[in-house]
């Protein structure tokens, strides 16, 4: 996983890309508290559980993939 910040407020999370359509994102704190974003919708009575993303975090997360920062790699199981 690599680090990624969010343009709008700062917040880092872990990113890993394991293709275009799938992203794995672990928040490095509480996202109700970091999040503009999520502190809105969770004041409106949404769980953070159930907020997928921010459309700011979003935008970093695909800037850092279109600088290289975060990679787009393949899934590979052995079995």
């Amino acid at each position: 996983m690599r680090p990624v910040q969010c343009p709008a407020c700062g917040n880092q999370v872990l990113c890993e890309k394991f293709s275009p359509a799938h992203t794995s994102v672990q928040w490095t704190a509480d996202a109700a508290v970091a999040c503009a974003e999520f502190r809105e919708q969770v004041g409106r009575g949404a769980s953070s559980a159930r907020i997928r993303t921010c459309r700011s975090l979003r935008a970093g997360i695909e800037r850092a993939v279109a600088d290289g920062t975060l990679e787009v790699g393949d899934v590979r199981v052995d079995v």
